[in-house]
């Protein structure tokens, strides 16, 4: 029943023949796979055997199949699964050939063995271009992998396997290097070889198919990367069988490219089935599986199915606390997420009690000040200022502790969120080399966005007390914010380069919102009579000028 329903689902997508996707003139065929050997081959036997039916679900194939770089999965019950949310990081070759290539062997026509200076200089190239690979030295690894793939050519012949594998490699160094236009036709020219050399059904061919949809995904080329992916996924049912884990990871990642292109429906489907293989082969309790349940309850949330997304958190959660214990951040942002779905559906009691927990986990597992600290607070802030409102309707007497509540969380969230931008600010000025400015930046831009979601919150209870102006009672009357410290905060974000260059991101689009709710709340704090009139009336004609020139 389940393999019908897949291979249903797959024949509505597109699903080519056996030949060749498209050819390599067009640039869009299908890419590089490593070559793969025997394990263990040795003068009286024949390296590259094909794939037999008999190993087709056998620990075997696994032997029989190696790739290269960060994109590429190896096939087996590898834990070392490339999910499509990483697929992107830059780690080592896992240049698989390893012991399954005999150094200084080529196969020729009547099946002999012979060895000569090319094959085995094109051995010792390929060693030391993944050894300084993996210590980043990538100019230098570069050239060793240049000259590998020509002693391949030189030494096997130009359509041989181990050539492939050269292009593989050369083709991930600029890959990392986002020279895409150099690395596709080194993919394209490894899986033709590949396809002549095993055929166009072979595993090996499926598995570079895989590897050249990864190439494609990483640069959002959705539609080419689908391509791969179902072609991959043909040979791979037919080889290993449709209830493989290799078939279910090729299935997830097919999911990934179809959700980006707004078919969720189908994207759903594949992913419940790619869920339900690793299951079957009891690898349910696996992060693999992990991350697929996160990135189904990702599909479910943005459809709106609350109660879905709820239960598959829930089973997230646990599985994470199983495996991982409830002190690890994997499982205590987890149960924050399904604490924010839980507000959704009004269970704000939970809710709470998840933050709280969430909070206490943080403060004993992160440094002191971390900003996901500030990130719990502010979510806590805002469950009591609900509550607040539902305690004030039913007229409970307590329920301006809720709102007083929420004033401190902000105002701690407010005080964390200050020093870490303060703190990635100064970072970022001092180091200028490597890789960390980049982080940096990525951490500011967060910290920006959580300290603006802060100040926002402030205006949101000054709304709240604004509603409840006629009303008031002496206990409200002395509910005073710091809007002047708050303002000024706001203001030095637009003057500050490092964080002011930030604000053209999307994802920081609440800053003019945040600017107008402090503007107002000094306005009417300066009506009513508090704060110091002349030093908040030069902040609020600073802030007001900041508003034109942000819309401006």
């Amino acid at each position: 029943m389940r393999i019908t329903r897949v291979i249903g689902l797959l024949r509505t997508l597109r699903l080519p023949h056996s030949k060749s996707l498209i050819s390599l003139e067009d640039k869009t065929a299908i890419a590089e796979a490593p070559s793969a050997s025997s394990s263990g081959c040795n003068g009286s036997q024949k390296c590259f055997s094909s794939v037999s039916e008999d190993c087709r679900n056998s620990w075997q194939l696994k032997l029989k199949i190696f790739l290269f770089g960060s994109t590429a999965l190896s096939f087996g019950l590898s834990g070392d699964v490339v999910l499509a949310d990483n697929i992107s990081s830059d780690v080592a070759i896992n240049n698989g050939q390893g012991d399954d290539y005999v150094v200084g062997l080529n196969k020729i026509e009547d099946g002999s063995v012979i060895s000569n200076t090319h094959t085995i200089k094109w051995r010792i190239f390929t060693d030391n271009g993944r050894g300084l690979f993996s210590k980043g030295e990538l100019d230098e690894a570069e050239k060793y992998f240049q000259s590998a793939l020509q002693e391949a050519k030189e030494g096997f012949g130009p359509r041989d396997p181990h050539v492939a594998s050269s292009c593989n490699n050369l083709a991930e160094i600029y890959r990392i290097r986002k020279a895409f236009d150099k690395a596709e036709p080194l993919y394209l020219q490894a899986i033709n070889i590949l396809e002549e050399y095993f055929g166009s059904n072979d595993i090996r061919v499926g598995a570079a198919l895989h590897n050249l949809g990864q190439f494609y995904y990483v640069q959002r080329k959705v539609e080419l990367a689908q391509m791969c992916y179902e072609r991959a996924l043909k040979i791979e049912g037919r080889v290993l069988g449709h209830g493989h884990p290799d078939f279910a990871n090729t299935m997830y990642h097919l999911a990934v490219v179809l959700f980006l292109q707004g078919k969720e429906k189908d994207s759903e489907a594949l992913l419940w089935e790619s869920i339900k293989i690793l299951e079957e082969n009891g690898l349910g309790e696996t992060i693999t599986c992990i991350r697929r349940m996160q990135y189904l309850a990702k599909i479910l949330l943005k459809s709106g199915r609350l109660v879905e997304a709820e239960n598959l958190h829930r089973r997230i959660l646990h599985l994470l606390e199983i495996s991982k214990g409830w002190y690890s951040l994997e499982a205590i942002n987890t149960a924050s997420g399904l604490a924010m779905i839980l507000v959704s559906l009004e269970n704000l009691e939970e809710a709470q009690e998840l933050l709280e927990r969430c909070l206490d986990a943080r403060k004993n597992v992160l440094p002191q000040g971390d900003i996901q600290v500030a990130v719990d607070m502010l979510h806590l802030g805002k469950i009591a200022v609900i509550k607040f409102k539902n305690l004030r309707r039913l007229k409970i007497s307590n329920a301006n502790g809720e709102l007083e509540k929420a004033k401190l969380l902000a105002d701690k969230s407010i005080r964390i969120t200050k020093e870490y931008v303060s703190t990635a600010v100064k970072s970022q000025e001092r180091v200028r080399d490597s890789r960390q400015p980049k982080d940096s930046a990525k951490d500011l831009k967060f910290a920006l966005i959580i300290l603006l979601q802060s100040l926002d919150f402030l205006g949101l209870l000054k709304a709240t007390r604004r509603a409840l102006v006629e009303t008031e009672t002496e206990d409200l009357a002395s509910f005073q914010f710091e809007v002047e410290e708050a303002l000024h905060q706001c203001i030095s974000i637009f003057q500050e380069y490092a964080t002011h260059t930030l604000l053209s991101f999307p994802q920081v689009k609440n800053y003019p919102s945040c600017l107008n709710y402090l503007l107002n709340l000094a306005l009417e704090q300066i009506e009513d009579g508090n704060g110091k009139p002349n030093a908040l009336q030069e902040l609020i004609d600073e802030a007001q000028q900041i508003r034109y020139e942000a819309l401006s």
